[in-house]
């Protein structure tokens, strides 16, 4: 174990946030930690670590970590990292609500390629900033540039990139956000996983609900043209399933041979908001 000599900051908090705080707490301290001499150098690092009081710091291999004795019973291993504890802060999803004058939610759009998900999604931004709300959208293609852009079209990185997207959009949820994800999302277990991340309700599953021929009689990438011609494998509808939902929120079939105008989809999609209550703190 290493000692610290901490020093205590000059931050104060008083209730002009708004919030009835009850009790002081007590202020963190900072403290720098004077690490062992490594192998390959002759000056010893210095690092800054954030810890609250009756804290202890242990060194493993030249790595420090902060381990609050109020806290330790907490500390739990998720995925590949161990040793991680919760934070949990004083403003949480309500107020930011409250701020946005919204609830947070994910309307996750799924249907095959060409169904309109994007344009869908484009158009219920549109509408929804034109009512004064705050949304976002998380788009199939869009996060393969970025985010994702280390990722393929293999089973196991499509899983992986539902995956992502959910937890994404878990996030803006839990920041009052109302997030459009517009992504093809074939398998109905991926798209479960991502509901089961939210609060029941949360989720609000829209099924573009357009036969793959007029999808493919649309073609507005060219993607299903390269499918047919043998140059892009595992392509949705073409010689890899999609699962529809069996239970989702809204389903948007076609009318006869045409589809809805995006803005009167968006509107579908506006009142399900309106009548579950989310366009409201």
């Amino acid at each position: 174990m290493v000692p610290i000599n901490t020093v205590r900051p000059s931050i104060s908090c008083s209730s002009s946030s708004g919030f009835d705080t009850g009790p002081s707490a007590p202020v963190p301290k900072v403290g720098f930690v004077k690490l062992p001499r490594s192998n390959g150098g002759n000056h010893a690092r210095l690092s800054l670590v954030q810890a609250t009081e009756e804290s202890t710091v242990a060194t493993t291999n030249g790595r420090v970590a902060a381990v609050s004795g109020e806290n330790a019973h907490q500390m739990a291993t998720n995925g590949k990292a161990g040793n991680i504890v919760w934070h949990k802060s004083s403003v949480d999803k309500v107020h930011r609500q409250e701020l946005l004058q919204q609830k947070g939610c994910v309307i996750w759009i799924t249907g095959l390629s060409g169904s309109g998900k994007s344009t869908l999604a484009c158009a219920l931004c549109h509408a929804l900033y034109s009512k004064g709300k705050l949304t976002y959208i998380l788009d199939g293609d869009n996060v393969r540039h970025g985010l994702n852009r280390d990722l393929t079209f293999k089973a196991e990185d499509r899983a992986e990139n539902i995956r992502r997207i959910g937890e994404v959009a878990k996030l803006f949820v839990d920041a009052g956000v109302i997030c459009i994800v517009s992504v093809i999302s074939p398998y109905r277990r991926d798209r479960d996983a991502c509901r089961a991340l939210v609060l029941d309700g949360d989720f609000i599953e829209v099924f573009m609900d357009v036969p793959i021929e007029i999808c493919e009689a649309r073609d507005p990438k060219g993607l299903y043209k390269l499918a047919r011609a043998g140059k892009i494998k595992g392509f949705t509808g073409i010689d890899d399933p999609y699962e529809p939902p069996l239970n989702c929120e809204l389903a948007l079939p076609p009318k006869g041979n045409s589809c809805a105008s995006p803005c009167e989809m968006a509107e579908t999609v506006i009142s399900y908001l309106e009548e579950k209550g989310y366009l409201h703190a």
